[in-house]
């Protein structure tokens, strides 16, 4: 199966509250990427609702049921007992684990999982009995142990960081050793029976290389690169072209 998009809406929501006023709608451009091809909705609250608002979720959750049925909601942060507590109100079909300290503008490393075992199998736990599947943010440095512990804990995927991958857009020659060693990552998850995703900093460049490489890529979710790309193409077709950068035709 050709990989899937999930559209990460922060950066629309960032945009939006920058003024007091209800455009540009999470909801209208979370409409328009489905309707484009789009397999899902992406969102990150933060506690201080920078960007996505904790009142967002219940719209893009009534979204997706009430029109795009067969699409998913993945809701990705720090598992606080405020976040898990949106997760069980939103009920999202994928959340993603990820280590965020609150005051960082993005995400910028995976899991440490030999220090974070005991949280994450009691975290997963929990997430679990509502159903719902589990995602851990991994560095993707070709550390097979790590990725053993991944699944001992319960993940069902894990979402592997490509910032370093996307940080090579100016030094192409440096690409080649960080995607094998994301390659690695993923073999290694894939021969243990997990899912990959992957997220960070991936473009209509550098998305093709990446899914040759990992042919079994489940999902990669797009938030930052796709919407810079929206403003030139519209979002429509900036999803149609991620969408086709990840071997899907469309």
């Amino acid at each position: 199966m050709p990989t899937t998009l999930s559209v990460n809406l922060n950066a629309v929501a960032m945009l939006r509250n920058r003024r007091d006023l209800p455009w540009p709608s999470v909801e209208h451009l979370g409409r328009i990427a489905l309707k484009a091809g789009a397999s899902g909705l992406t969102v990150h609250p933060r506690p201080d609702q920078r960007h996505i608002r904790f009142s967002d979720l219940p719209v893009i959750r009534n979204l997706i049921d009430d029109e795009f049925p067969n699409a998913e909601f993945n809701i990705e942060g720090y598992p606080t007992e405020e976040f898990l507590e949106l997760c069980a109100s939103a009920a999202p079909e994928q959340v993603t684990l990820v280590p965020d300290d609150p005051s960082q503008a993005t995400s910028d490393h995976g899991w440490d999982f030999r220090k974070h075992r005991d949280l994450l199998t009691d975290v997963i736990a929990r997430l679990k009995k509502t159903g719902t599947r589990v995602s851990l943010f991994a560095d993707g440095d070709g550390d097979a142990e790590a990725v053993g512990i991944a699944k001992a804990v319960g993940a069902d995927r894990i979402e592997l960081y490509t910032g370093p991958y996307g940080g090579c857009y100016d030094a192409p020659e440096r690409a080649g050793p960080i995607l094998e060693a994301l390659g690695k990552t993923a073999d290694a998850a894939l021969a243990l029976g997990l899912g990959v995703n992957a997220g960070h900093d991936l473009t209509v460049a550098n998305l093709p290389p990446l899914v040759k490489r990992i042919p079994k890529l489940a999902e990669v979710s797009i938030g930052h690169g796709l919407t810079a790309d929206a403003l030139e193409y519209g979002m429509a077709e900036t999803v149609r072209r991620f969408c086709r950068a990840c071997g899907q035709t469309i």
